[in-house]
């Protein structure tokens, strides 16, 4: 390949280097086997990261279009990828110690299939045609589905991994049934090319039902059914308790941050770039949606006792807040979107951190009455894990009030009041489950399960560096957030800035 080629690709040099990074630590693991894997595991963290910090380090990269105008790296692209990358990280850190010592046998694959379903998730922040986003998603999904069904000697986990398949792949059906009705009747998969043809022939105007208006209708709703199934949204949300529950913790730490990072920027990118002169059409949709999410995933947690099933349902009601956002659409809106999704990484990744230091090789720690008496046995354990449930149910000064906020106010601004109305609702409900594991971990007897595994040697040691430091940055950003805002909501201002313009 010549100079110039090359200076072509450089728009994208951040997936180039995953690609080759990924590629060399899985030769290394094929050579090296199970005993290589607690290198492989740190150097993929630290691939992970230095291309993270090389994009924020070097914001003047090239933009622009790539590939026939299939894949677009802008401001907002660039910066999902940064939270993208950052998320998997911390789930990566999260699982050094159930890599090396629990049931995963030093497996090698482990990191390996996190850094390919990163590389998908990556492309699929800059997807700016159908057939790109397909493969992206699947390039994502294929790893997904193996580090479901990870832990091979556990029925439950098996059981995970093949209903996230079968569901998922019925999903990406649907979705590529969308793909192709709307390529049918528009020409064109580009998502720019769409949306001119959209505008400017007005083929949706419902005043006379024709094939056309019916094709364009039935590809989108069919395309939108398929992403909410990527993003857990109701009603397409009934797989996530049970991969989150039969997945290890350490992955489920992974489901739980950067693919739905991902997921939400791409929702993004369709809905504005594909489907923006279509926005009275899929409106209703998606409010509808988010109103579904926010209740069921206050109202579905407060019957559970696995804390994993009950984090799941909390992921399900952050959807719906995040899908609000889109559903108003504007700059404000989109900036509230990037806010919320980086603080709720930041604190999806300390509540899974905190489950695996309970954690031991002979018991993995996910039922309520595991965590009862933690604050007697280990108080800053589970002073953190109160901090980044009050976060996630929105209470100040905590980091999860700024990101609800931000969507909240953009809502009320753009006139949907009621669905304001509704999120606030929603998360007064949802406090009830979180103050429920709070006062579980300070108010009842300890149980004998929490005994063994909080005691000194097991949950206060210095051998699992890489949890503290992953509980460190996520204690930090949802304790220290309201401190120094503005970073994160400049940052957030240029991304969003670049999707609209």
């Amino acid at each position: 390949m010549n100079t110039f080629a090359w200076i072509q690709l450089m728009p994208l040099a951040p997936e180039l280097a995953m690609v080759l990074g990924a590629l060399s630590l899985l030769m290394i693991g094929v050579f090296a086997g199970n005993r290589g894997a607690g290198v492989v595991h740190a150097l993929s963290v630290l691939l992970l990261v230095g291309v993270a910090v090389g994009i924020l380090l070097c914001p003047n990269l090239p933009h622009g279009m790539l590939f026939n105008k299939m894949v677009l790296v802008d401001g907002f692209s660039q910066a999902m990828k940064v939270l993208v990358l950052l998320a998997a990280a911390l789930a990566l850190l999260s699982g050094r110690g159930w890599l090396l010592k629990g049931a995963a046998g030093k497996a090698f694959e482990y990191p390996v299939l996190v850094l390919f379903s990163t590389i998908g998730l990556m492309l699929m922040t800059s997807a700016n045609d159908f057939l790109a986003l397909y493969v992206a998603l699947e390039l994502s999904s294929l790893a997904l589905y193996v580090l479901a069904a990870f832990q091979r000697d556990s029925l439950i986990s098996s059981e995970a991994g093949v209903k996230y398949f079968v569901l998922g792949s019925l999903a990406s059906g649907l979705l590529l049934f969308g793909i192709s009705l709307l390529y049918g009747y528009t020409g064109t998969t580009n998502f720019a090319g769409m949306a001119q043809l959209f505008a400017a022939n007005q083929l949706t105007l419902p005043s006379a039902f024709t094939a056309q208006y019916l094709g364009v209708a039935f590809g989108m709703v069919l395309v939108l059914v398929g992403l909410c199934f990527k993003v857990s949204a109701v009603p397409f949300h009934m797989w996530t308790p049970d991969v989150y529950h039969g997945s290890p913790t350490a992955i489920t730490a992974f489901f739980a941050t950067a693919p739905k990072v991902a997921g939400l920027a791409l929702f993004a990118r369709v809905l504005t770039d594909a489907f923006g002169p279509l926005h009275w059409q899929w409106e209703p949709i998606m409010l509808a949606v988010s109103a579904g999410s926010m209740l069921i995933g206050a109202w579905g947690a407060i019957t559970q006792t696995n804390l994993k099933r009950l984090l799941a349902y909390s992921s399900i009601g952050h959807v719906g807040y995040v899908l609000l956002a889109l559903a108003v659409g504007n700059e404000a809106a989109l900036k509230g979107l990037v806010v919320y999704l980086a603080l709720y990484a930041a604190t999806g990744a300390g509540a899974f951190a905190v489950l695996l230091k309970l954690s031991t090789p002979e018991k993995s720690v996910e039922e309520l009455s595991d965590v009862a008496g933690l604050s007697q046995k280990c108080p800053w354990l589970a002073g953190l894990f109160a901090a980044f449930l009050f976060s996630m149910a929105g209470i100040p000064p905590l980091a999860g009030f700024y990101g609800k906020m931000y969507v909240f106010l953009s809502a009320m601004q753009a006139g949907f009041i009621y669905m304001s109305v509704l999120g606030v609702l929603a998360s007064v409900v949802a406090c009830y489950y979180y103050l429920k594991v709070v006062k579980v971990m300070y108010f009842d007897a300890p149980a004998e399960s929490c005994a063994t595994v909080c005691d000194k040697a097991a949950c206060c040691d210095c051998s699992s560096l890489a949890l503290k430091l992953v509980l460190l940055v996520s204690g930090i950003i949802t304790c220290g957030y309201f401190l120094y805002p503005s970073p994160l909501v400049a940052w957030a201002q240029a991304a969003a800035a670049a999707v609209v313009q």
